[in-house]
């Protein structure tokens, strides 16, 4: 069994890496996503489609942003309800 403390030290922890969604729509989802982006490759013109792509990777830099905003947010959340749960006689 590993550390959680060593592997937090050593930069081991890739908890993003370890994400995977249990909602059964989200493989469908996904692959809704990879049929219209081979659409928009067929009928976009090649400037249009970098276009495109460009706008989806601003979009997913925005929403990894939020996550980990989310994720802070929720783990000092976590932290304070320990304090205050281990505070209590």
């Amino acid at each position: 069994m590993s550390n959680l403390i060593e592997d937090l030290f050593h930069g081991n922890l890739r908890l993003d890496e370890s994400i995977h969604p249990e909602q059964e729509e989200y493989q469908e989802i996904n692959r809704q996503i990879s049929d219209l982006m081979q659409d928009y490759k067929t009928q976009l013109t090649d400037n249009e489609y970098d276009a495109l792509e460009q706008l989806i990777d601003l979009i997913g830099q925005s929403t990894s942003m939020y996550v980990e905003a989310a994720f802070e947010q929720g783990f000092r959340t976590g932290g304070r309800l320990m304090i205050e749960v281990l505070a209590k006689p």
